[in-house]
């Protein structure tokens, strides 16, 4: 009896401790997502498919996509710190950075090569033709830049065409109802377009090297959040090559996600860029950098007065998510 009553004591005081020690343990904080806000060209996809085969979970790190068909139009609450990163166009980067200095490009995602497109009524043929017509493009980014370097092709400037601000969606329709005589867009809205009698007069494989998609951090999520920003741009990398490996399953994960059907997803005119190409981009020393591209565009919408003045490039980018933990 006496040895059942000192068994019972020594289970009560262990069990007590115990009790104690987690009590007082501190409890750990679990973080908050990653809000990352993307858009409607394919290039900025590959997110959705880290997200839907856990390859974001692999890496330690939670992330919240959040998809809208035109996230410039989330910048004001991107910077306000809604969301807290972005995709972007890298010229409309270029433009943000001018009001909002504090935000960092940490990964190239994508290179258009043929997919970015300038779609036209039947009649006109050649870009030339162009002169004296209206042309759609977002103006005061980078569609700016693209449809001016189109022109160029025909001795032609932006005095010389009639440019109206559109959206790439709103392409389409604005042709059809002849608003426009031409306008800048991507799939799935040039799929579109062709179906309402336009055709495709100018595509990006024209301009190499000109339009890159980057993934942009507030500085204040990269001060504080290093290791979830490293483990998100590792996921997506992991996805983007995933993706060309097995394109039939990816393009039917973007499509069930995004509602949108398989046939309108095609990475034929877009390079999903890797590790390997990401580094080279941000090697200063790189002919083709994003610092090159980066000062081209910079120069441009000084130019064209969108802007007064751009911070120092070199504080835009920072390439450490792109190595391994020190």
């Amino acid at each position: 009896m006496f040895k059942l009553v000192r068994y019972i004591t020594i289970f009560f005081i262990t069990a007590c401790l115990l009790f104690a020690c987690h009590a007082w343990a501190p409890t750990e904080l679990k973080r908050p997502p990653l809000k990352v806000i993307f858009g409607s060209f394919i290039g900025e996809y590959p997110g959705i498919i880290a997200q839907e085969k856990g390859f974001f979970k692999a890496q330690g790190v939670d992330v919240e996509l959040i998809y809208k068909l035109s996230p410039q139009l989330e910048q004001a609450n991107f910077s306000a710190g809604k969301y807290d990163g972005m995709t972007s166009a890298l010229g409309s980067f270029i433009i943000l950075s001018a009001t909002n200095p504090d935000i960092q490009g940490v990964i190239v995602i994508d290179e258009s090569t043929g997919a970015d497109v300038v779609v036209a009524q039947s009649q006109i043929k050649t870009v030339a033709e162009l002169k004296g017509k209206k042309l759609g493009a977002n103006l005061g980014g980078f569609s700016e830049f693209f449809v001016t370097e189109m022109l160029k092709t025909a001795n032609l400037t932006s005095d010389d065409v009639n440019l109206v601000k559109l959206e790439a969606l709103e392409i389409p329709q604005h042709l059809k109802n002849n608003v426009i005589q031409a306008g800048h867009t991507w799939e799935p809205h040039v799929s579109k377009a062709l179906k309402l009698g336009g055709h495709v007069l100018f595509t990006s494989k024209q301009t190499p090297d000109l339009i890159l998609d980057i993934i942009v951090f507030r500085g204040e999520t990269i001060r504080d959040r290093p290791e979830d920003i490293r483990g998100f741009v590792r996921g997506w990398l992991e996805a983007a090559s995933y993706w060309k490996e097995n394109i039939q399953e990816g393009n039917a994960i973007v499509s069930k996600v995004l509602k949108i059907p398989s046939n309108t997803l095609s990475l034929e005119g877009v390079n999903l860029t890797d590790l390997g190409e990401n580094k080279k981009l941000f090697q200063s020393s790189n002919p083709n950098s994003i610092y090159k591209t980066a000062k081209i565009y910079a120069d441009f919408f000084i130019r064209s007065g969108n802007v007064t003045r751009i911070p120092e490039l070199k504080s835009l980018f920072n390439s450490s998510f792109l190595n391994p933990p020190s």
